[in-house]
């Protein structure tokens, strides 16, 4: 494992905040609602760094965790900052709907589950807050605009439960340029809604637009839409570019966020013909001079990029050689002037070179999501400017 000192992340507050000012001019002209998602640890930036660059300049939080939820109550009262309205979109107990209710939290009522808050709530004599699910398509959690009827009048029938909101989630908005899918569940959802809101006697807060949707897909943005991968400088999907570019005069700049940066281990020459890691995968060709990483798979180095990424020391490219191991990656430093002391990043900006969540995703076959969830809790996230 990788020491605090060796390897660190970067997040930085003013790309934060100069992604939310991005989306606030998007949602301007609708007055729609600014919601940020910090789920999964704010998708591997660290939830306290990002709370605190954000705080008061978004409408709401969301996340999947109700230890999560609690946690920001902690912070925000720790840190004097302002208190969010937050809604935990995941799983959650009895117990834990009590917790959620005296911290002035909101919750997703997405499955049978919910049944059982009831007792606990009463018994603590605290109201929660509930947001209905509707599944329009997705079919994941929720229900659709025939079953919600039932589900939307116990929930008003209930002393202990308050309906304050309804969301839905869409299928397929960040792989496609034609949206008509999407616009199918938006008819669906605008159903379901109604018989909530028939069913609580007043309006009720409407969201369905994540990042995608929010940018490309006007309609969906509603009441207030849940901005997610976006938020920390990255897109959805090539196809979400694409269609942003297309309607949009100038296409709104997400700056990314996050770097990862690590200190070298040893430096070390090695002579032609050695072999490097395990497997004896990479042979070198030349006398080559090496440096020795001390991060790998365990830390959310993806070993997929075995002999296929490379790094930058010093605003050169350095290929990784051989197979990503546990704890270390090797690379090729030849090219590099200096002996150093130096730091290797191998996720963000060196000069004028870049290494991208989107470039390490498409080495890795995955997506920019998975690479930046995954980087490890261990690691310290260290703001800057």
């Amino acid at each position: 494992m990788a020491s605090a000192g060796a390897s660190w992340i970067e997040v930085s507050q003013g790309a934060l905040q100069a992604n939310v000012a991005a989306f606030r001019d998007v949602l301007a002209p609708t007055g729609t609602g600014l919601g940020v998602v910090l789920k999964a640890d704010a998708y591997g930036h660290g939830l306290e760094v990002v709370l605190l660059a954000i705080a008061g300049r978004v409408d709401r939080l969301h996340v999947i965790e109700p230890q999560d939820a609690l946690r920001i109550r902690r912070l925000e009262d720790e840190r004097g900052l302002p208190r969010h309205p937050i809604l935990v979109l995941g799983v959650v107990g009895p117990e834990e709907a009590v917790a959620l209710a005296e911290a002035d939290c909101a919750v997703v009522l997405g499955d049978d589950g919910a049944r059982a808050w009831p007792a606990a709530l009463a018994a603590a004599g605290a109201v929660l807050s509930v947001h209905v699910h509707i599944d329009s398509g997705l079919s994941r959690e929720g229900w659709d605009v025939v079953g919600v009827a039932p589900i939307a009048a116990w929930v008003t029938g209930e002393p202990t439960l308050r309906l304050d909101g309804v969301l839905t989630h869409f299928a397929d908005t960040e792989d496609v340029t034609d949206q008509t899918y999407a616009r199918a569940q938006i008819a669906s959802f605008v159903r379901a809604v109604a018989v909530c809101e028939e069913a609580a006697g007043r309006r009720l807060l409407r969201h369905a637009a994540a990042s995608a949707a929010a940018l490309v897909l006007a309609d969906s943005r509603l009441d207030e839409v849940r901005v997610g991968i976006s938020l920390y400088g990255l897109w959805a999907s090539d196809l979400t570019r694409l269609s942003a570019a297309a309607l949009f005069p100038v296409v709104p700049r997400l700056r990314p966020v996050l770097s990862w940066r690590v200190r070298p281990q040893l430096v070390k020459w090695l002579p032609e013909g050695a072999y490097v890691g395990y497997g004896c995968t990479h042979r070198c060709q030349d006398a080559t001079r090496i440096a020795v990483l001390p991060v790998g798979y365990h830390d959310g180095y993806p070993r997929a990029l075995s002999g296929k990424a490379h790094v930058l020391v010093q605003g050169r490219r350095c290929p990784v050689l051989g197979r990503v191991m546990m704890n270390h990656v090797i690379v090729d430093v030849t090219g590099v002037a200096s002996d150093g002391p130096w730091w290797v990043t191998l996720l963000g900006v060196d000069g004028d070179e870049e290494v991208s969540a989107d470039r390490l995703a498409g080495w890795a076959s995955t997506i920019s999501y998975e690479v930046v969830a995954r980087l490890g809790g261990h690691l310290r996230r260290r703001p800057v400017a």
